[in-house]
């Protein structure tokens, strides 16, 4: 493959990345304005390093084993983290805990997108 067709590729890879923050950062934002629960799945020393603002911290272990800290079920919850691997985890958790609307925005970087 030449360089061209891997530059290309990257460059195509990397611009539907910045679209899918996009638009998960707008969902992620009309939900916290409208009320959900709002968490920082990373560890507390993490968290007390930086966060989003109103942002809470639960942990994913603690989410894991304890998810109905996350707020009421039927309430959407925003979940994300330093890279988006442990929010992806959280969402998941917490789908299976039975909450309906559980957004992953990802990586806290992406709150910045729009």
């Amino acid at each position: 493959m030449s360089p061209a067709v891997i530059a290309a590729s990257l460059i195509a890879l990397f611009a539907g990345r910045l679209a899918w923050f996009r638009l998960r950062a707008g969902r992620a934002r009309a939900l916290v304005a409208a009320g959900a629960s709002f968490i920082d799945v990373r560890t507390p020393r993490e968290y007390a390093s930086g966060h989003l603002p109103n942002a809470r911290n639960l942990p994913l272990d603690a989410l894991r084993t304890r998810p109905n800290e996350a707020g009421p079920k039927e309430r959407p919850v925003v979940v994300y983290c330093a890279s988006g691997t442990r929010s992806a985890m959280a969402a998941s958790a917490l789908k299976r805990a039975g909450y309906a609307t559980v957004v992953n925005l990802g990586p806290m970087f992406a709150w910045g997108r729009r």
